[in-house]
Formats: structure tokens, C-alpha cells, sequence
């Protein structure tokens, strides 16, 4: 099986074009392919599909796409090629040939033999790779995330073209490449070094005047677009063709501008890889010299040699800094504000763009390191006396007040074009007497701090960096060689220090002192969390100090929170947990978060809603605030928070619970302590109850664990029965599965009986979901059993009416009938209204299946009245289904229709697309029983697409039965017989056995009618 991305995406088998389907289908493909044998989340695949205004449907229409995928592989020989991971899926990278990976790899072996100086092969490899392009890389796609894949992708196929074209020059094949570049430049009129190479090609060949008037069709261009100045380096090669310089008639010696590397032969992901070789661009303004008489500074330290990645942010840097220079009406002075946690390369990146953007301000560049968020931190006031001596101002003239200092400084810098670089600032008032009042000087600031207040900053966020970028940074440091002969370990090391490149530095440093150390050896010693920081440090360099740092200088109820929040083991957080660690009003502990945002010692998640947001430590910060967790709070403490944690989940959860389902669940709590919050600021945290289980799922299920851990199993299974509503909703079986047997081991262990038996409810709840009937039996029983022995005949109610249900699906009609009685006067007696309306509407479709529509009818107007009382959407939609089942059984399909439509919009509403599924197969019979073929055909369309994601087989089968009996309807025979003998073994299966007769019936007429015919 063959994928392309190199242009409109393809997949191939056997020679033959697949038919993807959709956009949405493709854009699932496509990201699958670009990360083959790579887990990719369900959440980016969301996010590649719709973006960030994701509907409440996105993960199920993913999980549909991924779902017909398989199908569309599967019918082409390859049903495992797309396998479901862990909360992902992934493309299964056997079998399969990526025509990026070969592009790749070819340009890997051009990149080897050029710089073996096999010119020859270098361009044969270089020509070959670039004869994969079929046009713009997944050209057609409707995705913001694919779209900038495919701009990354287009700019290293230029870089990959212009690194070919280079070696054709050294080999003398000027003349051929002439063509190709007079089209590269058409389409790219601002690469310098296509005009560079355009010009040079024209000049070996004889035609310096066309050489020099491409020269002055660059610089005009420049000028007329960007208000730049070509580059030096181009200037130099047009003074040299004006001069017939000799050196430029030697292939051998000559080359216009260093091949740019090509990256190796990595599968990008779908975030913004900021590592890629930087194109050259047009990057110098046109700038005075410096003034005669005038001191030039040059306070830079020394740039970083293997400085890697963040080209995206030097891009955005670089560019502001140039609209700035070609604004002649500016007013303000440029200011770029470069922010990010600690360690995270701020001071790096801050010097490497300042050695590069150093020819731009020949006036001079000022550096001083303010030590913002330290002890030793410089006031302003230290700085301008530095900057005024280097100025040339002696030290007797130097005014003594901070603003006649400032006054002096600002006026030495007007009419100069400087850079000013002010590292680790740390608040708005330790740099606002440094700012220059000319425009013409720009000020670039680093800081672990958003700086919110410096009026027209741009502000530059860098974070970790990307896996390919880190095995770059540490090859260069430890050697490639010894780095990527141990593979596999090194994706842990780099996974061990969370990406931050101070970490990958010291790993890097320690590994290269160390040359009798294999990486394997220190991955073993970082894995000890207890030693990591210990382990993260050499020379200068230390991760616990430059944590510290920040650390010590945030008030000290920041710095409780901060200790606190590495109690709770879940990688994001909301608002709320900080409240209930602290136990303290929402207001209160938010203002403290903003403070550890604000010193980037916690980073927000995502840009939704502000209520909604949620919060993360970097790994590293959470490993030093684990140290200090254990240092400075005592147990006691750090038990009490843990718990207050625990109750704020589970209120929540049953506030969530409470607004989807109603009062229901009433008998299967725990007396764990919750921690309340107001009313008002519960409603506006949960909003949509399905969201925001949505939002808490990884939370929800870790507190699972982590009680169970913890000896508290009250919390462990009360959370679990409370969270089946987002479980069976959102069908995460996967997810209800594992607390189950985590939550029921708690239980066991702490002797719980009662929590026992909600567990064992619970896995017959998944059983019945899962149609595996025979264990959802026997896990029933057995709650039943330990229900009445507790005497808890609400529970055993609750049960009941489950095992009422199986007994239905085995025919067994009275025996079902007499359970759900039971249950009901039960469930009238303790006052259960959402449990007792689910029995009415039970019991309802038990008189359906007994071909008695007016009993279920009257059984179905008092589920409706008890669901609304009890203010459960969900029972008053299903009761509202089965009431359009009666109204078809009666005969009266227009009614049907109408009761199924309004159902629709309430299954819709609430996101309940298992409910979805079940109305649209009841609208699709009921149109089928009026005769409509084509609108039945539609809505049973729909119900099998959206039930192809639920593992819902008496669902799935319910679908085929209808589909086959549409067939028969239509005159497909054939077809039918299809469908219908799919329906009768999922039945058999099920031990359904009135279902699986009834479907005989049909298809006993339908053989025999294909046989008559």
C-alpha cells in the first residue's frame, strides 16, 4: 500500500486509486500518514479537522472517520493498517510506502555524498527526490494544522532545489539550470539566493548584462515590496560581475551562499516545527553608517554555536523588526518581548537573534543582563550607568538620578539606529528608564514574565522544543554519531528532561565529559525522580537553580499552591482544583495561579473560554515542586488537600451527572466528604455537562488511580459509577473498563463491601453496553446478591431492572415484565424518579414486543411525566423514542415520524449520539413502513454511520435487520440476503433469540423469493 503527500493526497493498492472519501476523511488520513508508527491523538485529529472552534460532535465524527477508514483499508486487504492506541490511533507502518519518506531519505543520501564531495551523486539524489513532488504538498485540504505542513514542507523543497542547483553551478552546468532558474525566480521573486544563483549562471555563460540587469530586477523588487536593500553578499556578487572578478569563473572555488543542510530524514508532526534551515532572506535595511566621532558598542555575548531550532520565532522576530524599519511614520520604539519558563533557552534565542539582526543598527548593541527574578537583580539605575560609560560619557559626568540618567540616555540614542538587548527582565518597572524614546533603536527583552503592561510590545512565546530538534541539539553537543547509535534510549533521555533545552544541555554536557558513559547510562540515572534535578547538573548549569530562581521570588501563598499542586497526579488541571488544594474562595486561589502563570512556573492549556481553561506544569517544574512539597508541608497537609481535591472532582462530577440524567444514581454514593462549591460558580464551571466531563476525563480517571493508590477507595469507585454518564455517552468502554477493575481492587482491598457492589453493578452496566450478556449477567447477580445482603434494596432495584432487560432479550417477556415491577415500587418508594421513569419506558417496550401499543402508549405518558419531573432529558428522550415505536406498531406512521423528528433534535442537543443512532433507525423503519425508500434509505444511512463508533452490537444488528428488510422492499434480493444473514448471527451472537427468530422469518421469505426468481 502506497500513501502520497507530495501533492494531493493519494492512497494506492496495487496500482489502483483509493476513493478517500470527505474532507474530513482525508484530513484524518493524511495526518496519520505524515506521523506513520506515531501515536496521534484524538484531540489533534480534532483539532486538524475543525480547528479550535471544535463542535460538541468532533470526537465522534473523527472516530467515524477513523472507523470508515478501516473499513475502506480493510476491503483492500488491510484491516490493521489504522490500530487504536491509547486515547489515539496510529498508522501501522508495515506494509506501507510513504512517498515522504522516500523524499526524505533521498535527500538524506544527496545531503552525505555532498558533503563527501560526490557532486555528481549529490544532484542525481537531489534530482530524484524532487521528481516526487506531483505539486503543493496535500494540495485541497481544508486544515489550518496541514496547511502549515504543507507551507514547511514547500519551503524545504525550495531549500532542497536551491541546494541542487548550487552543486550544478560547482559542476559547470551553468547553462542547463538557466531555464529552472528563471522559473524559480518568477515564482519566488524574494529569494535572494535564487536571484544570486540567476545571476551567476547568466554570468558563466556569457551574458553579464543580463546578469547585472538581474541584479537590478532583484533590487527593485526589494525595494518596491519590502523597502529593503538587496543583501551585502548579493551587492558583492554584482560589483564582482561588473569587475569580471576572476574568481567567479572557478566552479571549484566559487559559491554564492553556504548549501543550506537539508534536516534529516524525520516524519514532521502536525505542530509548527520551529527547527527547519532558515532560506536566506533579504535581511538588511538600508542603514546609515555609524557617525563619525561616535562610540559603537558591541555588548552582545558571544553567539551560541549550536544553537537549534525556533526558527518560527527569529521568522516572527526578524519580520516585526523590518516593518518597524519600513514605517517611516512610526512613533514608537519596536519592542519584542520574548517570554517563556525557565530553562527554556529565553537568553539563547534573545543572542542568536541579536548576532543576526546586528548589521541592522550599525549604530551599536547594548546587552545587560537584569536578573529579574533573582536576588541579585539589577535596578535600572546600575544599568544606565553601564550603558552611559559605554556611550562615552565619563563617569564624573554621569547624572546621580534615575531620571536625569534616563534623560541622558534617551538622548545619546536619538538619530542612532541601535539594538538594545535587555536579558532575564523581570517586571515592567525594571525596564521601562531603559527604553530609548527614538524609533529607529529596537528593544528585544527576555523574561519569565508576560510583561503585559509594556505598551506595544510584541510578544514572542517560546516553549519546548520539538523531538527532532532536541536529538539536533544533543547530537551537537555529545556527538551524532554516539547519540543516534542508541536510539531508542536517547527518545527517553529527551522525553526525561521534558524537552527544555537548558535540561537537553547539561544531558548533553554530562554525556560528552563523560565519554565511557553510554546514554543508556544516565537515562537509568534520570529516571529515579528523586535524583533527577540531582542528575541535571553540571558545571554552571543547574535546572533546580534556574527553578529556584523564580521560585523564591513569588509571594509565599503562590509558592503553597505551587508545593500543593504537586500533590495531584494529572498532567492539566482547572481553576478549581487550586481552590480546593488550598480550600479557599475560586477568586482567591485564581489571582495565585495568575501569579505562577505570570512567573511561567504553571503554562495554560488551549485558548478556550477563561472558565473553562485548564492549566500544566512542565515535568521538570513539577519534579522541584514535588522537592518542596516534601520539604516545607507536612503530611498532614498534603493529605487534607488531596482529598479536598477528591471532593471537589466528585461534587462536580455528580453536579455534571445531575444536569445530563437527572436525580439518578441516588443509591449508589459513597459518604466521601465533598468540597462544595457555590452554586453559582459550579453552573458556570460545568456549563454543558458533557463537556465538561469531556474536559475533566484524563483528570477524572487519574483521581481514579491516584485514590486507589492513596487507601481512599470511597473516591476511587464513587468517581467511577458517577462518571458511566460520560463513559457510555461518549463511548470512552476503554476508559469505564479500567476504573472498574481499579475502583473494584480499592474496594476490595479496603473491605468496602457496599462500594463492592456498585463496581459489580457497574461492570454488568459495561457488559450489557458491550453485549457481552453473559458476563453483564453474571456481574448483576452478583451485585444483587450483595446488595440485599447489605440490605440495600435501592441498589438491588437499580440492578434489577438490568437484569429485566436481559431477560427481554432472551424472550423471557413475563419474567422481564415481573423484574421491572419490582424494581418500580421500589424505586416509587425511595423517591428515584430518573431510575423509575428508565423501568416505565422498559416496561413500555416489553408490552411493544408483545404487539400491544395502547398498554406501552399509557406506560410512556407517565416515563414522560416522571422524566420531566425529574428533570432528565436523556429518559424523556428515550421514552420519547419508544413512544414514535408505539405510535408505528399502532400503524400510525405519519405521528411516528413527527415524534421521531422531535426526538432527534433532543438526542442532538444533548450530544447523545448512541441516542442519535437509535432515532434515526426508528425514523428510517417509519419511513420504511410509509413506503418512502429513499428517506428510509437515508436515515438508516446515518444510524449505521454513527453506531459504527459505539460497540454497540444489538445496535449495529437492529441496522442490518432494517437495511435488509429495505433491500427486500426495494427488489434487491441479493442485497438483502446480505444484511439479513449479518443481523442473524450478530443476534445469535447476543443470544437475542426473538430477535434472531424474527429475522429468520424475513430471511426464509427472502431466499425464497430469490430462488422463485
Amino acid at each position: 500500500m502506497e500513501f502520497h503527500v507530495l501533492g494531493p493526497l493519494e492512497a494506492v493498492v496495487d496500482g489502483q486509486r483509493l476513493d478517500i472519501g470527505g474532507n474530513r476523511q482525508q484530513i484524518v488520513l493524511a495526518s496519520l500518514v505524515l506521523e506513520a508508527g506515531t501515536v496521534i491523538s484524538i484531540d489533534r485529529l480534532m483539532k486538524a479537522v475543525y480547528g479550535e472552534g471544535l463542535p460538541s460532535s468532533a470526537r465522534v465524527q473523527v472516530q467515524i472517520c477513523v472507523s470508515a477508514l478501516r473499513r475502506l483499508l480493510g476491503s483492500y486487504g488491510h484491516p490493521k493498517a489504522i490500530a487504536t492506541r491509547n486515547q489515539g490511533y496510529v498508522l501501522v507502518p508495515t506494509g506501507i510506502d510513504i512517498d515522504l519518506h522516500r523524499y526524505e531519505r533521498l535527500v538524506q543520501e544527496a545531503r552525505t555524498a555532498g558533503n563527501a564531495g560526490r557532486r555528481e551523486e549529490s544532484t542525481a539524489r537531489y534530482r530524484e527526490a524532487l521528481g516526487l513532488w506531483r505539486g503543493p504538498a496535500l494540495d485541497g485540504l481544508d486544515s489550518e494544522p496541514l496547511r502549515m505542513v504543507a507551507d514547511r514542507f514547500a519551503e524545504r523543497r525550495l531549500t532542497v532545489n536551491e541546494d541542487c542547483i548550487e552543486y550544478d553551478l560547482e559542476l559547470g552546468r551553468h547553462r542547463e539550470v538557466i531555464p529552472e532558474l528563471v522559473g524559480l525566480v518568477g515564482a519566488y521573486p524574494l529569494r535572494e539566493r535564487l536571484r544570486g544563483q540567476l545571476m551567476l549562471a547568466l554570468y558563466r555563460s556569457g551574458r553579464q548584462a543580463e546578469a547585472l540587469d538581474a541584479y537590478r530586477a532583484a533590487r527593485r523588487t526589494l525595494i518596491d515590496e519590502l523597502g529593503l536593500e538587496p543583501s551585502e553578499w548579493l551587492q558583492q556578487l554584482e560589483r564582482s560581475i561588473l569587475t569580471s572578478d576572476a574568481d567567479l569563473s572557478a566552479p571549484e572555488t566559487v559559491t554564492v551562499a553556504a548549501p543550506i543542510p537539508v534536516p534529516g530524514p524525520d516524519v514532521p508532526s502536525l505542530g509548527i516545527v520551529s527547527g527547519e534551515p532558515e532560506p536566506i532572506r533579504a535581511p538588511a535595511d538600508p542603514a546609515p553608517p555609524a557617525r563619525p566621532g561616535q562610540p559603537v558598542p558591541s555588548m552582545l555575548p558571544t553567539d551560541i554555536a549550536d544553537f537549534t531550532g525556533r526558527s518560527r520565532q527569529i521568522d516572527a522576530i526578524q519580520l516585526q523588526l523590518a516593518m518597524a524599519a519600513a514605517n517611516t511614520d512610526q512613533l514608537a520604539v519596536p519592542i519584542i518581548v520574548v517570554a517563556g519558563k525557565p530553562g527554556i533557552g529565553k537568553t539563547a534565542l534573545g543572542v542568536h537573534v541579536s548576532h543576526r539582526l546586528a548589521p541592522r543598527y550599525p549604530d551599536g548593541q547594548l546587552f545587560a543582563d537584569l536578573h529579574g527574578r533573582s536576588s541579585d537583580r539589577v535596578s535600572p539605575m546600575q544599568i544606565l550607568e553601564r550603558f552611559l560609560r559605554t556611550l562615552g560619557v565619563a563617569g564624573t559626568s554621569i547624572p546621580d538620578g534615575l531620571e536625569e540618567r534616563a534623560e541622558m540616555y534617551r538622548g545619546l540614542l536619538s538619530d542612532r539606529r541601535m539594538l538594545v538587548v535587555l536579558d532575564n527582565v523581570g517586571s515592567e518597572a525594571q525596564v521601562l528608564p531603559l527604553l530609548p524614546g527614538d524609533p529607529r533603536t529596537a528593544v528585544l527583552i527576555t523574561t519569565r514574565s508576560r510583561l503585559g503592561a509594556l505598551p506595544g510590545a510584541v510578544h514572542v512565546d517560546i516553549d519546548v522544543l520539538d523531538p527532532p530538534q532536541c536529538l539536533d541539539l544533543l547530537s551537537r553537543i555529545a556527538g551524532d554519531d554516539r547519540v543516534r547509535a542508541e536510539r531508542t534510549a536517547t527518545d527517553e533521555l529527551i522525553e526525561l528532561c521534558g524537552r527544555l533545552p537548558l535540561a537537553l544541555r547539561i544531558a548533553g554536557a554530562r554525556l560528552s565529559a563523560r565519554p565511557h558513559w553510554t546514554v543508556e547510562d544516565l537515562v537509568d540515572r534520570l529516571e529515579n525522580e528523586s535524583r533527577r534535578l540531582d542528575e541535571l547538573n553540571h558545571g554552571a548549569m543547574g535546572v533546580r537553580v534556574s527553578i529556584s530562581i523564580t521560585y523564591d521570588n513569588i509571594s509565599e501563598p503562590a509558592r503553597r499552591l505551587f508545593r500543593l499542586l504537586a500533590v495531584v497526579d494529572c498532567p492539566d488541571f482547572s481553576a478549581w482544583v487550586c481552590a480546593a488544594l488550598l480550600d479557599e474562595a475560586l477568586p482567591d486561589a485564581h489571582d495565585l495561579l495568575d501569579e505562577l502563570v505570570d512567573a511561567q512556573l504553571v503554562e495554560t492549556v488551549g485558548t478556550e473560554h477563561s472558565r473553562h481553561r485548564q492549566y500544566r506544569m512542565h515535568d521538570l517544574i513539577r519534579v522541584f515542586a514535588r522537592e518542596r512539597l516534601a520539604a516545607d508541608e507536612p503530611l498532614t497537609e498534603r493529605t487534607a488537600a488531596l482529598r479536598r481535591a477528591f471532593g471537589g472532582m466528585l461534587f462536580l462530577a455528580e453536579e455534571a451527572h445531575r444536569k445530563y440524567y437527572g436525580e439518578g444514581n441516588l443509591a449508589l454514593h459513597s459518604r466521601a466528604a465533598r468540597w462544595r462549591l457555590p452554586q453559582r460558580a459550579t453552573d458556570r464551571i460545568i456549563g454543558d455537562p458533557l463537556d465538561w466531563f469531556e474536559r475533566e476525563r484524563q483528570c477524572i480517571v487519574a483521581a481514579i488511580h491516584q485514590a486507589a493508590k492513596v487507601g481512599a477507595a470511597d473516591y476511587s469507585w464513587d468517581l467511577t459509577i458517577t462518571s458511566v454518564t460520560l463513559f457510555e455517552s461518549r463511548n470512552y468502554l476503554d476508559d469505564w473498563r479500567e476504573t472498574n477493575e481499579v475502583a473494584l481492587a480499592a474496594a476490595q482491598q479496603a473491605g468496602d463491601r457496599f462500594g463492592q457492589a456498585v463496581i459489580r453493578y457497574s461492570m454488568g452496566c459495561l457488559g450489557v453496553i458491550e453485549s457481552r450478556l453473559t458476563d453483564a449477567r453474571r456481574y448483576l447477580d452478583d451485585a444483587v446478591a450483595r446488595f440485599e445482603a447489605l440490605d440495600e434494596e435501592h441498589g438491588a432495584a437499580v440492578a434489577n431492572r438490568h437484569l429485566a432487560y436481559l431477560e427481554r432479550m432472551e424472550g423471557e417477556f413475563a419474567e422481564a415484565y415481573r423484574r421491572y415491577e419490582q424494581a418500580l415500587t421500589v424505586l416509587r418508594r425511595v423517591g428515584d424518579l430518573t431510575a423509575a421513569a428508565h423501568v416505565l419506558q422498559n416496561m413500555a417496550q416489553v408490552e411493544l414486543d408483545r404487539g400491544e401499543p395502547a398498554k406501552a402508549t399509557a406506560l410512556l405518558v407517565e416515563s414522560l411525566d416522571v422524566s420531566r419531573r425529574a428533570g432528565s432529558r436523556r429518559i424523556e428522550a428515550q421514552a420519547m423514542y419508544r413512544l414514535g415505536q408505539a405510535h408505528l406498531q399502532a400503524g400510525d406512521v405519519h405521528e411516528a415520524v413527527v415524534v421521531f423528528n422531535d426526538v432527534l433534535a433532543v438526542t442532538r442537543e444533548v450530544g447523545d449520539v448512541i441516542g442519535e443512532s437509535y432515532v434515526l433507525l426508528g425514523l428510517g423503519t417509519a419511513h420504511l413502513a410509509g413506503g418512502d425508500h429513499a428517506a428510509a434509505r437515508a436515515a438508516l444511512s446515518a444510524s449505521r454511520e454513527r453506531a459504527a463508533t459505539s460497540g454497540k452490537l444489538i445496535l449495529e444488528a437492529r441496522i442490518e435487520f432494517r437495511l435488509g428488510e429495505l433491500e427486500l422492499a426495494s427488489g434487491s434480493r441479493e442485497t438483502a440476503i446480505v444484511h439479513l444473514e449479518r443481523a442473524r448471527g450478530m443476534f445469535h451472537e447476543l443470544r437475542a433469540l426473538v430477535l434472531e427468530e424474527s429475522v429468520s422469518t424475513v430471511l426464509a421469505r427472502a431466499v425464497g423469493r430469490c430462488s422463485i426468481s
